[in-house]
């Protein structure tokens, strides 16, 4: 008798165990965690771009790359000569729960660079420091044009904005050199000159958002 309740005590352990286990794959499904979401704009040499949203809130990863041309002409040298399609632009990866991509293109806009400027930016001309957005989705893509439209409407800027705004193809990541390049070259004249300012406007402008 007792050999028959200690094997029923181990059968109901058992069933204990498995419902257990599916009650808590059923609270994970219920509850996935957040995805993060990518953006990736141009605005100009992509040393300043990087470190402006390497600044914002919700904003987990930028790298710096090339976009708008093929993978057999992403590469800085050929780029330079800005006859290879490209533009210097950055992937941004962030978490929609904190920031939004309508707060991102705000900041783009607003501070990382000058959206009136026709395939130039500051002392940089070619067509590879043109404005773009390269959209990932329909919602991007719409979110974007609705914005340009409203800047527009409001008169934001003295002259016409000449962003583009078209589907990305690919992004590929920059030269290793590159990459966090006004962090780890902030006296350099250049950084100095031209990135350092969006920094200060970045904080002052979108305190909320800066970090």
């Amino acid at each position: 008798m007792r050999a028959i309740e200690r094997t029923c005590s181990r059968l109901l352990g058992g069933l204990f165990f498995i419902v257990g286990l599916i009650a808590l794959s059923g609270a994970s499904a219920a509850t996935p965690a957040p995805t993060a979401e990518t953006a990736v704009f141009a605005g100009g040499c992509f040393w300043g771009v990087d470190a402006v949203f390497k600044h914002v809130k919700g904003v987990s990863e930028v790298e710096s790359g090339y976009a708008g041309g093929s993978a057999a002409t992403a590469h800085y040298e050929q780029v330079g000569r800005g006859d290879t399609g490209h533009a210097e632009a950055v992937r941004i990866r962030f978490d929609p729960a904190q920031i939004t991509y309508q707060q991102l293109l705000q900041v783009f806009f607003g501070v990382a660079h000058d959206p009136t400027q026709l395939n130039r930016q500051g002392p940089d001309s070619g067509s590879q420091y043109r404005s773009a957005i390269f959209y990932g989705d329909a919602r991007q893509q719409e979110l974007s044009q609705s914005y340009i439209r409203q800047l527009g409407t409001a008169h934001a800027f003295s002259a016409p904005i000449v962003t583009q705004v078209v589907p990305l193809t690919q992004f590929y990541p920059a030269e290793k050199y590159h990459q966090n390049y006004l962090a780890l070259h902030p006296y350099q004249p250049y950084i100095v000159i031209n990135d350092m300012p969006k920094l200060e406007q970045l904080r002052k402008q979108f305190p909320a958002l800066y970090r």
